[in-house]
């Protein structure tokens, strides 16, 4: 090989060293870039698959809460195990807490209960178990008139009321429609009467520097205002207002209980007495249970409860009622009369 030769060889070896090693330089830079544009797509595919499983749990929880409004709506209420009740059995309606139109204790709920006690053929007696300290005269009065209504209609079929803890003013008004009461010796019966009440800030506002600005349309609208100076006329006035509410209360009383009252006139006074004591006072006819009533009374020992239960919507939007209409009261400085 001449030196010609040789030199070309040299040349062409050293090309080839130098490509291998610039090869070996590049490979790092291509490979950093290989796992960067790896870990990109990842993580955008990582991203991508959150997301899309948040959207469809998302749209699972509002189609989830749709179809429970929906439900809600268009559920009726609960009229216990009673309206499809089958064989002989003694129905049960209940009363619990304050009688009032946005109340579970509601003239609609009582009457609904009642309506389908009395209409089940398979019902061979109905059980009113009350536990209330009374409340709206006109919510009781609804249910009193309707229970001597169904009487009237369903002869064959008697009401008997069954205290439990208490059962005071309005809830008496309710019971003095049964045909019979019953009630445990150390139950709270009575508290026939009628009370209004409510509170005066005047002194206060003196003391704090607060100016009372009261404008009426009407000699009278404004009359027994908080904020304002108490005017006996307007105590008179209201005295009678409770007096005759009273005296129908009193009626009522009279008309169910009859001849079984004794002639006291602390009956009707607003004093409470035990389930023993009314007992001897004519409040009641006897001590006992629903249990009892049913077993050794009606004679049938199956209870069966028709007591409506409104569906949790129907319960909600009757507390936003209940708090429009406190507002609205406190606002307008009138507390509602009540049989309590």
């Amino acid at each position: 090989m001449n030196k010609q030769e040789k030199e070309t060889s040299t040349s062409a070896d050293q090309a080839w060293t130098d490509a291998v090693e610039q090869q070996d330089e590049r490979k790092p830079v291509e490979q950093w870039e290989r796992d960067l544009i790896s870990k990109i797509s990842f993580t955008a595919l990582t991203e991508h698959r959150r997301s899309r499983r948040w959207g469809i749990f998302f749209k699972l929880l509002t189609a989830t809460y749709i179809g429970f409004f929906i439900y809600m709506v268009y559920t009726p209420g609960d009229e216990g195990s009673g309206s499809n009740a089958s064989g002989k059995h003694t129905a049960l309606v209940e009363i619990n807490g304050v009688i009032a139109s946005d109340a579970a204790a509601s003239a609609d709920t009582i009457i609904t209960g009642l309506r389908a006690a009395f209409k089940n053929t398979n019902s061979v007696g109905i059980i009113l178990r009350i536990n209330s300290p009374g409340g709206s005269p006109v919510q009781a009065g609804y249910v009193n008139d309707e229970i001597k209504r169904l009487k009237v209609r369903y002869p064959e079929k008697k009401v008997y009321a069954v205290i439990s803890d208490v059962c005071a003013s309005g809830g008496y008004y309710i019971a003095a429609a049964a045909d019979d009461i019953y009630a445990d010796k150390a139950s709270l019966v009575g508290s026939i009467g009628v009370l209004m009440n409510g509170f005066g800030f005047v002194d206060t506002m003196k003391q704090v520097g607060v100016e009372r600005r009261l404008l009426t349309a009407g000699e009278q609208k404004g009359f027994l205002d908080p904020f304002s100076p108490l005017k006996p006329a307007d105590v008179t006035h209201m005295k009678s207002v409770l007096e005759n509410t009273h005296q129908q209360f009193i009626n009522v009383i009279k008309e169910g209980r009859g001849d079984r009252l004794v002639d006291d006139p602390k009956l009707f006074s607003g004093l409470i007495w035990t389930g023993e004591q009314s007992l001897d006072l004519g409040l009641i006819d006897g001590l006992g249970s629903s249990s009892y009533v049913a077993r050794e009374v009606i004679g049938a020992m199956k209870i069966v409860n028709y007591t409506l239960k409104p569906n949790p919507l129907e319960r909600f939007a009757e507390k936003i009622g209940a708090s429009f209409a406190g507002v609205m009261s406190t606002k307008l400085g009138l507390d509602s009369i009540e049989l309590r």
